[in-house]
């Protein structure tokens, strides 16, 4: 009798283990998918607005078309009038691309330069699912009223683990848009 307990404890004592394990695996890779995911927002914000100040400082960008701009265009070699995508240069013949072999993308979705009544940023691309579970788009919305560089400090909006998951765009050829003063600090 004595023999069977023991024999009886055995699989359970492994069930339990093996049950521990399991959630720690998987408890592990939502962290660490998280941790990924904003890795890899960071790097590409980073890798876009040193490409939009090059293209700036050569080009002149003038305006974007849309509030919303896909930037689907920066492997383009070469371009035929002032614009290319959806941005308008005043130099175009300036233009010195490819920037990049493929265009940047977070989750299947490609980043956007969002047009603001203060200014323009750089974003994940509508439909992309943020650490914090919410979707842009959808549960933050970024319309031209949208407060992006106030979003960009609110935790859980854009901004997590103290990661701005957004950029702002520093342009010189479009009227109104965000300049940094002489603290360092975005402003109109």
């Amino acid at each position: 009798m004595r023999d069977m307990k023991k024999n009886q404890m055995v699989p359970i004592a492994s069930a339990v283990i093996l049950a521990i394990l399991c959630v720690f695996f998987i408890a592990n890779f939502f962290f660490e998918s998280r941790v990924d995911i904003i890795t890899v927002i960071t790097h590409d914000l980073s890798t876009l607005t040193k490409i939009f100040e090059a293209i700036d400082s050569t080009c002149g960008i003038m305006s974007f078309d849309q509030q919303k701009s896909v930037i689907n265009f920066l492997n383009t070699v070469s371009f035929a009038g002032s614009e290319v995508g959806p941005m308008n240069l005043r130099d175009p013949k300036k233009w010195k691309g490819p920037y990049l072999a493929d265009n940047p993308t977070i989750q299947g979705k490609e980043y956007q330069v969002v047009r603001t009544v203060k200014g323009h940023f750089i974003t994940p691309g509508d439909g992309v699912k943020l650490p914090s579970g919410k979707v842009i788009g959808k549960d933050i919305k970024l319309d031209e009223h949208a407060d992006i560089a106030l979003m960009m400090h609110q935790k859980d909006v854009l901004l997590f683990n103290n990661q701005s998951l957004a950029a702002p765009l520093v342009l010189s050829g479009i009227s109104g848009a965000m300049t940094m003063d002489d603290d360092g600090d975005y402003c109109c």
